[in-house]
């Protein structure tokens, strides 16, 4: 699972890296559309991640069988949800051109277009990660893996051909960002639709008849999913809205935020990846009434989050000019960007852990709680804070963007403890461990 997030995140690492030596306007608008697409797009596909532990824990209590009747109307809502998302990213243009986020002209051009490309591509990946969620449910996470490491290179080679126009494709700067990933989006769903004609996939009966959409068993599903959709959502609409306010203080500044938020996301796949499993294992052990291992997993998943933060932190420090001269070579956004990574560093460590514990939660389908520790960590107290860092605020000198990721930092500390408090206490907790598990 830490090789599958590291191998879509190393997508993103070519769209932001490729654009980022084209021009920065280019790098800049692919940022902007990453703001409107990403978190519009964790909301909707973070509703199908309950199949997930709905999936593990059924197959911890040896009813694999009874799974393919919650994951055929998970598709409905996959269905649904790429509707949906088609139609918020193609009316993204009177956003970007609100007045006051002064977003220059040839950014938007950029973003916008890149946007209308990869939503060619949308039904297809939110198809894709329904059917993967069921299948990291069941355990069987090595498919994926095989898949993201597959495309990469396709989406790569993609990236190059239409940025830079080589090999006969026209050179579309940053927009070809978008036609490649639309492109290779599609790869990935007949990939798994092999995956999906496997005997641990037919397990789950998924094939046994095709049902209609049921409102009741879609309700149960977006129940406990829709926390975990709008976490995510939280998570990404703050860094969209850091991105725009960002865009209003210049474009050096936004390309260098957007060079410090992707090296962050690179080293926070390992978490990520560690929290997803960390889910699976908690939820099939829970599942399957054993609760002392369940809270091991847990445990050992959050210490090792733990080092690992302070390890990565340590190299981004050491090696923060190399790395963001990966970039770009523009002398004023890399300084800007190495000092960022200072932030980062210590960002990291929260971000790292959290991740983890959220990952433990959602394994025990305690998913609420932690959604409202997001809620108000991101946009009561990271956001406010920040801005007024960013802008200056009673006395205090303007910081511009470093002021954003100072009120990002602290937010998330809060954050954090929280959800490692809360993570302590569900997994001490037997009788609230099986009144979550009916759900």
């Amino acid at each position: 699972m830490m090789l599958t997030q590291l191998f879509i995140m190393g997508t993103g690492f070519l769209d932001t890296a490729m654009s980022g030596h084209y021009s920065a306007a280019d790098i800049a608008g692919v940022a902007m559309a990453g703001n409107v697409l990403w978190p519009t797009f964790m909301l909707i596909t973070g509703i199908t991640t309950a199949l997930t532990p709905i999936v593990a824990q059924l197959r911890g209590a040896g009813d694999t069988g009874a799974a393919g009747a919650r994951v055929r109307q998970g598709l409905w809502i996959a269905v649904f949800g790429s509707a949906t998302l088609v139609i918020v990213i193609l009316s993204a243009e009177p956003l970007l051109r609100l007045p006051w986020l002064q977003i220059d002209n040839a950014v938007i051009e950029v973003a916008m277009g890149y946007l209308q490309a990869v939503a060619w591509g949308v039904p297809a990946v939110v198809l894709y990660v329904a059917l993967r969620n069921v299948c990291d449910g069941l355990g069987q996470t090595r498919p994926t893996m095989y898949i993201s490491g597959f495309v990469l290179p396709i989406n790569g080679f993609l990236n190059y051909s239409f940025v830079y126009g080589e090999f006969g494709f026209p050179e579309l700067g940053g927009v070809g960002c978008g036609w490649a990933t639309a492109i290779v989006l599609w790869i990935q769903l007949g990939l798994m639709i092999i995956v999906v004609k496997q005997s641990f996939f037919r397990r789950t009966n998924i094939f046994e008849r095709m049902d209609k959409p049921n409102m009741r068993e879609i309700w149960r599903i977006i129940k406990l999913g829709l926390p975990i959709g709008l976490a995510m959502f939280l998570g990404m609409a703050v860094f969209a809205a850091v991105g725009f306010l960002v865009a209003s203080i210049g474009v050096n500044e936004l390309a260098a935020h957007s060079i410090a938020g992707n090296l962050n996301w690179l080293t926070y796949v390992i978490p990520m990846g560690l929290g997803a499993a960390a889910s699976i294992r908690v939820g099939f052990f829970t599942g399957a009434g054993k609760l002392p291992a369940a809270r091991a997993a847990a445990a050992t998943s959050y210490r090792f989050a733990f080092v690992y933060a302070l390890i990565v932190s340590a190299l981004l420090v050491i090696f923060r000019y190399q790395l963001v001269s990966i970039y770009t070579t523009d002398p004023a956004v890399i300084e800007l960007a190495v000092t960022l990574l200072l932030f980062i560093a210590l960002y990291q460590i929260v971000d790292d852990t959290q991740a983890v514990a959220v990952g433990a939660l959602r394994g025990y389908k305690d998913t609420t709680v932690p959604m409202i520790f997001q809620a108000v960590g991101y946009w009561v107290i990271a956001l406010p804070l920040g801005t007024a860092l960013a802008f200056g605020w009673n006395g205090i000198e303007p910081l511009g963007v470093y002021g954003y990721w100072a009120g990002m930092t602290f937010g998330l500390f809060l954050v954090s403890c929280a959800n490692g408090i809360r993570l302590w206490r569900t997994s001490n907790n037997d009788e609230l461990v099986k009144r979550l598990a009916a759900v």
